[in-house]
Order: C-alpha cells, then sequence, then structure tokens
C-alpha cells in the first residue's frame, strides 16, 4: 500500500464551469484550466478531480451526460482535454474524471432509443415499470423532489429517475450496460487519466421494485467487475461518492485485498448540521461534540483495511467558512483553522476550489437569483407545504448548491478576473477582497497556510502514516487530537469556537516546537494551561 501516489498527495476539486473562462461566453472551460495549471503547481496538490466535462444538454450542470465520449461544447474540445491531461501531467499533475454512470442524459442515444418502443434493444437500459393503479410503480422519491417515477406517454410505462427526470437511471442489473460502461472507462484510461471520481456510486446495485436504493446486494460485485476490467490494471485513484458508508461498509470498498476502490467520500461530518430525521434544510447548529466523535471514528475504525478521504467543500456543499467558521472578522482565521485540522489527519485531502483563498457562501434574496435545480425544486415545494419564503431562503443561503458554484475570484478586476463576458453565475461581490491575487501578495494569506499544509503532508511521514488519538478530557468546543510515527509524536489543537477556550492536559507536557499555526504570534504551547483564541489552531512536535 505504502508505493500508492494517492496516499500522499492532496487532491484539487475543479468546477469547470466556474473556474476561469477563455473565450469571454461567461463560461469556465478547459483552457482556462490549462491557462491556471502553473498556480495549481504552486499550491502543491497532486492530483485534480474535474467535475463532468462531458457533452450534456446541462440539466444538472453536466451530471446528465448524453455523451461520454465527447466534451461539452462549451467546455472546448478533445483535444483541448487532451492538451489539459498532457499540460497536468508535465507538472506532477493527475487528471481524475468525475464518472458519473447511475443515470445519465435522456438525451443519450441509449435513452432515446430505449423510450421508442418496448422491444427496443436498448429498453432494458433502464428501469421501465408498468403503472400500479394508474399511478407510479412505488414510492420512491427523487433527491430533487417528487416522484422518482416519470410516466412516458409513448409506451405507456414509468421509468426510474433517482434525480432529475431528465437523469434516467440506468439498469445496472442488464451485463451489456455494465460492459458499455467498462468500455468508456477503459476509454479514459487510456487517454491517461489519474483515476476517477464516481458520483453515487452507492446506487448503481438498487432494486427499485424492493425501494432499495443504496447499497443494494450486487453493489460489490458490479464494483469487483469494474476493477478487474477496468481500472485495476492501471496505477490510478478511484473514489466512491456513498453518502449512507460506515466505517464498516467502507471497509468493503476500500480494503485492499477486496480490489474495489481506492478510497470513499462518506458525509456523515456533513450531515451533522441537519435536524434528526429531516432533510439537509432543516438546520440546525454543529453539536461540535459530534463532530469530534464522527472525524474520530472515521479516522482509527478504518485502521489498515480501508482509506479515509478528507473533506470539508465540494460543488454539493456550503462554503466551510460561512457554514461551521466565521465568514467575517475571523474569516482568515476561521478558514485557516479547518485547514489545519482536517489536513493533519491520516488520508488523502480534497481541497475544493476557492477554499484555500476562503472563498464564502453568496447569499440571495430572492429565489429567480437561484440557478441550482435541486434548490428551485425544494423552493417551489416547500412553498407549497406551507414554508415561509423567509424560512425557505433562509435554508438556501446556508446549504444552497450555487454557493459552491459562484465563480472563482482570481483578482479585483470586473467579474473577479473570472470572465469578461457576463458570468453565468453571479460572482459574489466580496471578490475585491477575497481573490488569489491578494492571497498570492500575502505571506500570511489562506493560500499559503494550505501550500505549507501540503509541503508538510509530503515531508513528513507522520502525517500520512501517523497513528491517530483523540483527546477527550478537554472542553467540548477544542479539538485536540495526536499524531504518532516512529518515534515522532505530534498534538494538533483547533478552537472550533467564536470564543477563547482554555484547557489543562499535563501528559502532553510543554512543546516549543511550532510546525504550522493560524495566529501569527504563536511560540510554543504548555499543555498544562492551554490558552486558544477565537477559531486558533495549530500543530506542534511533543518531545
Amino acid at each position: 500500500m505504502s508505493d500508492k501516489w494517492w496516499k500522499t498527495t492532496v487532491v484539487y476539486q475543479i468546477y469547470p464551469r466556474s473556474f476561469q473562462d477563455t473565450n469571454g461566453d461567461g463560461i469556465g472551460d478547459l483552457r482556462g484550466i490549462i491557462r491556471r495549471l502553473d498556480y495549481l503547481q504552486e499550491l502543491g496538490i497532486g492530483a485534480i478531480w474535474l467535475s463532468p466535462v462531458y457533452k450534456s444538454p446541462n440539466d444538472d450542470n453536466g451530471y446528465d451526460i448524453s455523451d461520454y465520449r465527447d466534451i461539452m461544447d462549451e467546455f472546448g474540445t478533445m483535444a483541448d482535454m487532451d492538451e489539459l491531461i498532457r499540460e497536468a501531467d508535465a507538472r506532477g499533475i493527475k487528471i481524475v474524471m468525475d464518472l458519473v454512470v447511475n443515470h445519465t442524459s435522456d438525451e443519450h442515444p441509449w435513452f432515446i432509443e430505449s423510450r421508442k418502443s418496448k422491444d427496443n434493444p436498448y429498453r432494458d437500459y433502464y428501469i421501465w415499470r408498468d403503472p400500479v393503479n394508474g399511478d407510479a410503480p412505488n414510492g420512491l422519491r427523487s433527491t430533487f423532489s417528487g416522484s422518482a417515477w416519470e410516466f412516458d406517454e409513448e409506451t405507456g410505462q414509468y421509468y426510474l429517475h433517482l434525480f432529475s427526470k431528465r437523469q434516467p437511471d440506468l439498469n445496472w442489473e442488464n451485463p451489456n450496460v455494465r460492459q458499455e460502461v467498462w468500455d468508456l472507462m477503459n476509454f479514459w484510461l487510456e487517454k491517461g487519466v489519474g483515476g476517477f471520481r464516481m458520483d453515487v456510486i452507492d446506487l448503481v446495485g438498487k432494486i427499485p421494485d424492493q425501494e432499495i436504493t443504496g447499497n443494494g446486494p450486487k453493489l460489490h460485485e458490479y464494483l469487483q467487475d469494474m476493477h478487474r476490467e477496468t481500472f485495476g490494471r492501471y496505477d490510478v485513484m478511484t473514489v466512491g461518492e456513498t453518502w449512507g458508508a460506515t466505517p464498516e461498509i467502507a471497509k468493503l470498498y476500500s480494503n485492499p485485498e477486496r480490489k474495489e476502490l481506492s478510497m470513499v467520500f462518506q458525509f456523515e461530518h456533513i450531515l451533522l448540521d441537519q435536524q434528526e430525521g429531516k432533510d439537509k434544510w432543516d438546520l440546525k447548529p454543529l453539536p461540535v461534540g459530534e463532530l469530534k466523535r464522527v472525524l474520530s471514528k472515521w479516522q482509527t475504525e478504518l485502521g489498515d483495511q480501508g482509506w479515509n478521504s478528507l473533506f470539508w467543500n465540494n460543488h454539493d456543499l456550503p462554503r466551510i467558512v460561512s457554514r461551521w467558521g466565521d465568514d467575517g472578522g475571523l474569516r482568515v482565521e476561521s478558514a485557516k483553522m479547518f485547514a489545519i485540522l482536517l489536513h493533519l489527519m491520516k488520508g488523502t485531502p480534497y481541497i475544493y476550489q476557492g477554499e484555500e483563498i476562503g472563498m464564502t457562501n453568496c447569499p440571495i434574496s430572492d429565489i429567480s437569483e437561484a440557478q441550482d435545480i435541486e434548490t428551485i425544486n425544494m423552493y417551489r415545494e416547500r412553498l407549497g407545504w406551507g414554508y415561509s419564503r423567509e424560512d425557505i431562503l433562509a435554508s438556501i443561503n446556508a446549504k444552497g448548491r450555487d454557493n459552491a458554484r459562484t465563480p472563482m475570484q482570481w483578482d479585483d478586476t470586473p467579474n473577479a478576473g473570472f470572465t469578461t463576458g457576463t458570468p453565468w453565475l453571479r460572482v459574489n461581490p466580496n471578490y475585491k477582497s477575497i481573490n488569489v491575487a491578494a492571497n498570492l501578495a500575502d505571506p500570511d494569506s489562506i493560500f499559503h497556510c494550505y501550500r505549507k499544509l501540503i509541503a508538510l503532508r509530503q515531508a513528513n511521514p507522520i502525517v500520512v502514516w501517523g497513528s491517530y488519538e483523540l483527546v477527550e478530557d478537554v472542553p467540548e468546543q477544542l479539538f485536540l487530537y495526536v499524531r504518532r510515527h516512529e518515534g515522532r509524536t505530534w498534538a494538533v489543537a483547533a478552537n472550533i469556537g467564536a470564543t477563547p477556550v482554555s484547557a489543562s492536559v499535563p501528559r502532553l507536557g510543554r512543546s516549543d516546537n511550532v510546525i504550522i499555526a493560524n495566529y501569527g504570534d504563536r511560540d510554543g504551547a504548555d499543555f498544562a494551561a492551554l490558552e486558544l483564541k477565537p477559531y486558533e489552531a495549530f500543530a506542534v512536535e511533543l518531545g
């Protein structure tokens, strides 16, 4: 396992639509990513997770694919894609493709054929069912609100869509479908990509007639077949998006002996600020004690039988500095705190574009400002249920996906240097002060904190391989853990709170060897009388 490059690297997620536009159409493109590779090389990352760039009608911003072997026109051409892979590789950066194979677009040729007749050769590529008592086959619901079944007038049957009705689910029980997937994966592997991030991969083993969606009984059989037929022959990274994973389930995916995936994204920590039994829009304050427990559980329970992914942000999640930090007066300190806390844990860290400069949520005052299909559908549904417009907008401003998708803030020129045209989604008005150029110019910026954390991981085996111990006899808002490896011991402390915190842990002693800190005046730590400022974080080496 020690020879796997993805254990020592840091991955940077690019949402291409919002990263860098080079032709003035207001939409980011592949040439924009090529243009910014030197910036990413300076940051120190070793892989780019590229959100979908395949041909798509864009019902769900590229997660509805109409051709897996072509590039969306607004992003560029396959020649641009080949150049991106080549130029990234020249800088020691691998391109990890976003693989969406639970569903396709309704404009994919397979589905166009499938809906023509019940005896079409492609009919069984998707999941079709007869009506039950003149209605949907069962009560399965779409993630994007409403029933997961859509009636098709042409043949008088319903098809399944666990997301938008324009994203029909593939029928993985059909071996022809699985072979099509292996073929398209090998197409990209032969181009030299560094692996795949596998969108909602835990859904492909679904048994819709039993209303089983996640973790179906054949899921791991399918993944082992996938490994054997595709990426198992390459030195690549694979990460599965698995919302329902527990540590035990994660071991099934990522134990190397099982020959499935490198690691999974699990979301247990991300669900902590929603009300019990409700969905993500029903908010509650973050229980910091639970955050410590959950992250620590994933640090220890995988053992050597699995591998962790470490993340706060992605294209589906709000900005962490706005969510659980302070995006006002202590924005820089709280952004660095979350970085230090996460990046010194065991696992592969993921940085979402703009996280490394402390980009914030971008509140809206009217639903007309929203672009995201999930947000718009929820707004309409909840209005119909009697929720107030103000409450719905509060939920959107806290958790809506557009918060993460506003254009990358490169400098203080118009549209933050993202485009010379009209941006597809409005630029956050705070770009004048929060941007890459300002970060690069300030040696004490959030960017340089991330850069140092990446360098620490690459230079210190303790970060990659060390054991993990949560220190529990401290106040709830203090997250304190210890890493140990080959005679070295590091202690990492983070105050996840807007007020100062003090603690006494005499057994950790005193250290004057500060590895990294988010306040410039920390010159050591006396754990017998520990004091941390609001959102302060640091790591020290213990003697």
